[in-house]
């Protein structure tokens, strides 16, 4: 493996990489990090690198605790990459009484937006339709209200109401007969998978290690107490002991299997939901705004997203492959069905561009709904030196890594400090506004379109010039993807130098959206961004090849399994597809 730029001496370039940008998750910095967890003690183990994993590790590191995260495949590659994408008080949980966790969520969502992450979260608005004449809409009105009360109207627009003609008029898109009139309300929303890695990422710049394609595959014990956990480099096959004070585990759907392979019983057990969501061309639905509608289980959202619409989601239990849900033409016919119920023009099956499916972590409860069960998190020390986290939602994800840490403290020498993480901005986010009033003059710099440029400070924030730094005497690099012109060749090479991705999939589905913005799932753009990648990993041809066979076929196993009738079937051919990372072993985690 060499370090991006080639022409750097390797000794200089590890220099820069491990001690003047910790957070420069490259593959330098990833074999020195390997050393570092057979050699030191740490505070805490953090198992999973999924949103609250990369939060504990961040709210760990910036309390001054010595942390490891360590995840099987790649960041944000489960569930934290697969949701419908929002920062939101969860309007719904308001009929369900929860006003704890609307409020909580709203004050996170409040925090992402004007301190957190101004650069990765951003206000989107909701057209909620009325059908009901009469008592519907003061009912909901007021509902809206209390969502503003709460704390939803700071840093965003509160509730507008609308005539039907209003309402068609910001939303054209709606069948006259779907509505009486309308409600705006306002929300946010953000790249899932970027905003999770930038987490982890700002974890790394304070101290934290963070370690992907790490597989924990057994826990270590000191008398009657956790002591650490063994792992295995998933890419080579090394084995090494992490020794630590405590161990938190943050693996979401996957926390039941962890808790078995510690040898103890859980205080709680995870059930896991399947959500699928569908993305449609923007000019499919022709509408200034976002839409929130009621089904028979819960609600379906149309949500904005670049030149593209995400609908879903669908509700449904998954007793099957945690790593892989696959959707089924029964779930994409469900979001088609409940949709066209109120556009003028319906969506078809040739009109998806995308389909991705995740799993909630839901906490088991009396109710056989999912749709029903509760949101809130649960955080228990299930044995002397382990903590495990589960439930919530991504919203509140620093809220669980506070809780998660704290509960660790009974087993950490010492008493740790309290979390800070409300004043920690993410990485990217000082100096992001005075950029976003630069944008023509960084654009001019380096001869790049303004509105490239504010694209990219929607993904990199103040980091830019980091990103474009990069094309520095390759000017080629500043020229769109072919076949995927919404991003930059530079964002590929950056990926596989900073920002930890070590295989096709990590860019395609991750670290950028190609996998489900565009018809060809990446297939087409595969060999371009498979080449420059193995530019900085230092990949052989053989090696670019079979990066390339895997994602295909990856690709080519989800396609089939959406045209399947049932949760078996499609599960049966999506999990026949090679992994990336062929050294994983049952459990994942």
């Amino acid at each position: 493996m060499r370090c991006w730029r080639p022409e750097t001496p390797e000794e200089e370039c590890h220099v820069a990489e491990s001690q003047a940008n910790p957070a420069r998750l490259g593959p330098l910095k990833r074999e020195e990090d390997w050393q570092r967890l057979g050699k030191e003690t740490f505070d805490l183990v953090v198992i999973g690198g999924g949103v609250v994993g990369a939060g504990v590790a961040l709210d760990a590191a910036t309390r001054g605790l010595r942390v490891a995260l360590v995840e099987a495949r790649d960041l944000a590659s489960g569930t934290s990459s697969r949701s419908s994408k929002l920062f939101h008080g969860g309007l719904r949980y308001l009929e369900q009484l929860e006003f704890g966790l609307v409020r909580e969520a709203l004050k996170e969502r409040e925090l992402m937006l004007t301190t957190l992450a101004p650069h990765l979260v951003k206000p989107v608005s909701f057209l909620y339709p009325l059908t009901k004449r009469v008592w519907e809409r003061p009912y909901t009105a007021a509902g809206l209200f209390l969502y503003d009360s709460m704390g939803g109207a700071r840093s965003v627009p509160g509730q507008k109401h609308l005539t039907r003609a209003g309402a068609l008029r910001m939303v054209p898109a709606l069948k006259r007969n779907a509505l009486i009139g309308g409600i705006r309300y306002y929300d946010a929303q953000a790249d899932d998978a970027r905003h999770t890695m930038t987490v982890a990422r700002t974890a790394a710049h304070y101290g934290a290690i963070v370690r992907t394609s790490t597989q924990v595959v057994g826990f270590l014990r000191e008398a009657d107490r956790i002591s650490g956990v063994r792992v295995r480099d998933v890419e080579d096959g090394r084995e090494t002991e992490i020794q630590a004070s405590a161990v938190i585990n943050c693996t979401g759907v996957w926390t039941d299997e962890l808790q078995r392979l510690s040898g103890g019983r859980g205080r709680f057990r995870v059930r896991a939901s399947k959500g699928v969501h569908i993305v449609v061309p923007r000019d499919r639905i022709v509408s200034e705004s976002g839409l929130i509608l009621r089904t028979e289980k819960s609600v379906l959202f149309v949500i904005p997203w670049g030149n593209h619409w995400i609908v879903g989601t669908t509700d449904t239990d998954w007793n099957l492959d945690l790593a892989h849900p696959a959707a089924t033409k029964h779930d994409i016919d469900y979001i088609l069905e409940h949709v066209n119920t109120v556009l003028a023009t319906p969506l078809t099956h040739d009109d998806i561009e995308g389909v991705y499916a995740g799993l909630r972590p839901l906490l088991a409860g009396e109710s056989e709904e999912t749709s029903k069960l509760s949101r809130e998190h649960a955080v228990a020390r299930v044995a002397p030196g382990l903590v495990a986290i589960a439930g919530g939602k991504y919203t509140t994800y620093r809220v669980m890594a506070a809780d998660a840490v704290d509960a660790a403290a009974v087993d950490l020498p010492g008493r740790p400090q309290s979390s800070i993480t409300e004043k920690v901005p993410l990485l990217g986010a000082d100096g992001y506004h005075a950029l976003v009033n630069q944008a023509d003059h960084v654009a001019a710099q380096h001869g790049l379109h303004p509105y490239r440029v504010r694209h990219l400070l929607n993904r990199y924030g103040s980091m830019v010039h980091e990103v474009l730094a990069l094309a520095d005497g390759r000017p080629e690099l500043l020229k769109p993807i072919e076949h995927a012109p919404d991003y930059l060749g530079v964002e590929v090479v950056y990926a596989a130098a900073y920002e930890g991705a070590l295989h096709l999939e990590d860019v395609l589905a991750r670290r950028t959206r190609i996998s489900i913005e565009y018809p060809h799932r990446g297939r087409e753009c595969a060999e371009q961004v498979a080449r420059l990648m193995g530019e900085v990993l230092g990949w052989p041809e053989e090696t670019v090849k079979r990066e390339i066979e895997v994602y295909n076929a990856r690709v080519d196993a989800e396609v089939e399994s959406q045209s399947q009738p049932n949760d078996e079937a499609a599960d049966a051919l999506r999990s026949a597809a090679p992994e990336a990372r062929g050294g994983l072993t049952e459990p994942v985690s």
